[in-house]
């Protein structure tokens, strides 16, 4: 089953490389497609879609992060219905 999810991730997680290790997790766990991005208030978004098992493996993993990344809370948003961010590209994880 196909599962698509929007996290914002709070915490000390802009300047340590956190949107650069989610792309290489998004690889590692594989089938996942979408996107990462920095927010103005600190935190990062993701919209990711794939495997159900497969966005369950990257959420766990957004929940630690990259090595010097203290993650605080994530929030579930709604979906995008945001005209200025790119959709979902089928097969690519990118950093906007």
């Amino acid at each position: 089953m196909v599962k698509e999810v929007y996290l914002k991730i709070d915490g000390r997680v802009q300047g340590i490389g956190y949107r650069r290790w989610a792309i290489s997790k998004a690889m590692e766990i594989g089938g996942i497609s979408g996107w990462v991005r920095n927010e103005d208030d600190g935190s990062v978004e993701i919209l990711m879609s794939g495997d159900d098992d497969n966005i369950n493996k990257m959420i766990e993993a957004c929940y630690r992060g990259p090595l010097f990344a203290r993650v605080d809370k994530i929030t579930f948003l709604p979906g995008v219905k945001n005209y200025f961010l790119p959709q979902i590209k089928e097969g690519k994880f990118i950093r906007i």
